[in-house]
């Protein structure tokens, strides 16, 4: 079931609580969500204490100027695929300094799909600067209900590792 916009405030208060009690702070870096995981972490009050700050990099040259994504890595494999996604939290870490960071990349629909990344493929990572872990999900539904899921699970993760801190 799609996540609500109760749903994903919650997960934003949650992981809120989480960062300030162990001090870290978090920053975004979006393609597909176009900010709506930033959205959500400022939606919750005093987030400036936890949240450094997010980059919307929709297109290949933004990916490249703002996070520093090798313009030669998404020739070669697409600006949907793990090692885009990958050096885009990776990017998002080093630029925002931040202990933990976020990116997501994906076809939210409702075209632009190919056969080896349909309409729902996304891609997501998350760096703490230890280690960049990367997940490529196919999400059902229409625009915006792949774009949800994709907030839910950049938050839902991003919890589990600043609660690992």
């Amino acid at each position: 079931m799609t996540p609500n916009d109760a749903e994903l405030e919650d997960l934003a208060r949650r992981l809120g609580v989480v960062l300030l009690a162990r001090n870290l702070r978090v920053g975004t870096a979006e393609s597909c969500t176009g900010g709506w995981i930033t959205k959500a972490l400022t939606d919750v009050p005093g987030s400036s204490q936890w949240l450094e700050g997010g980059i919307v990099a929709y297109s290949n040259a933004a990916k490249s100027a703002l996070l520093g994504v090798p313009a030669a890595l998404i020739a070669a494999h697409g600006a949907v695929s793990e090692k885009v996604v990958r050096a885009m939290a990776e990017g998002a870490r080093a630029r925002l300094g931040v202990s933990l960071a976020v990116a997501v990349s994906g076809v939210a629909g409702p075209d632009g799909g190919t056969p080896e990344k349909p309409v729902g493929t996304v891609w997501l990572a998350w760096a703490n600067g230890r280690d960049t872990t990367a997940a490529r999900q196919r999400f059902g539904g229409d625009r915006d209900a792949v774009r949800r899921e994709s907030v839910a699970l950049a938050l839902g993760r991003l919890i589990e590792l600043a609660e690992a801190r």
